[in-house]
């Protein structure tokens, strides 16, 4: 595994947006993936004041021993398909999206049954990221894991988290370590206004942090979690945190980086796995590639 840090160019995005997702009832889960990542995840691509966008697809079959759990927490219960991380360079940027997102928003009847969108207006924290592919479309390599944590009102639970995670992130055991401290979300005000799809959560996710922890594998993990330094955090928890969920992710999809949409992001996920996996370079070819770019984008693709 890699021990470059590249966590720097994550630096250009400003203000996240974190949701979380289930796919509709009744909706098989292959019909779900391939339509959110080869035809919504392109639209969502090609509007304007996106500058970073990528999909993670969580195993709803793999729930055991992703994340120790103190006495005194709740679980978060809560059936979630994936995640889906949108960062803006300014707030102008993040108007522009939010202006076209109508058309977005209307899709997303086909394939959720929930979708929560999670404001950062400060951006979020990557802490280490040693991926070396910045915009990875696939199967995960690693064993990534998405914690879900609600904050106790009246704490100190933002510090103790950006100071829990700074520490742990410095085990070279950890591959990635990026915290999501979102502002709490309202069920009066439903986000993203997506019509017909559910926006109403439970106590447990209202004040919601995230972190995105990734190993080797999951014996790499286990041997982290046997570390002082995680049992530590596990012994700190129930002081910060009410609830807690772990989300297993299979999937890790990058549609648009740096305000370019990738491969994916023009063409499909799996087209552009197809691209890679038939070597067929001449896809890549400038003249090619401005058949699929959208006209608002001006800077040199991602490939």
């Amino acid at each position: 595994m890699s021990t470059i840090d590249y966590s720097v160019r994550d630096e250009r995005v400003r203000r996240n947006v974190y949701a979380s997702v289930r796919r509709r009832d009744g909706l098989p889960h292959h019909l779900f993936a391939n339509y959110w990542r080869d035809v919504h995840a392109t639209l969502c691509s090609r509007l304007p004041g996106l500058d970073f966008y990528v999909q993670q697809h969580f195993d709803r079959d793999h729930t055991a021993n992703l994340w120790p759990v103190a006495d005194g927490l709740r679980r978060i219960m809560a059936i979630l398909d994936g995640s889906a991380e949108l960062g803006f360079a300014s707030s102008e940027e993040q108007e522009r999206f939010g202006n076209a997102s109508t058309v977005l928003y209307a899709d997303e009847r086909n394939l959720f049954s929930e979708a929560i969108a999670y404001f950062l207006p400060t951006g979020s924290l990557t802490m280490v990221d040693r991926e070396e592919d910045g915009i990875r479309n696939g199967p995960d390599r690693l064993h990534r894991v998405h914690v879900y944590m609600n904050r106790k009102p009246g704490t100190d639970a933002d510090r103790w988290l950006e100071d829990t995670s700074a520490s742990l992130s410095a085990n070279p055991a950890v591959q990635k370590w990026k915290l999501h401290l979102p502002i709490p979300y309202d069920n009066a005000n439903p986000a993203p206004p997506s019509p017909d799809v559910g926006h109403h959560i439970e106590d447990d996710r209202l004040n919601l942090a995230v972190a995105e922890v990734a190993f080797e594998n999951a014996r790499v993990a286990a041997e982290f979690f046997a570390d002082s330094g995680a049992q530590k955090m596990l012994r700190e928890q129930p002081r910060h945190l009410d609830a807690l969920g772990a989300y297993r992710v299979t999937g890790f999809y990058t549609f648009v980086r740096g305000g370019t949409p990738t491969t994916a992001g023009l063409r499909g996920s799996r087209p552009a796995e197809l691209i890679d996996l038939v070597g067929a370079a001449n896809q890549l070819a400038p003249d090619i590639v401005a058949r699929f770019a959208p006209i608002h984008h001006h800077t040199q693709l991602s490939y």
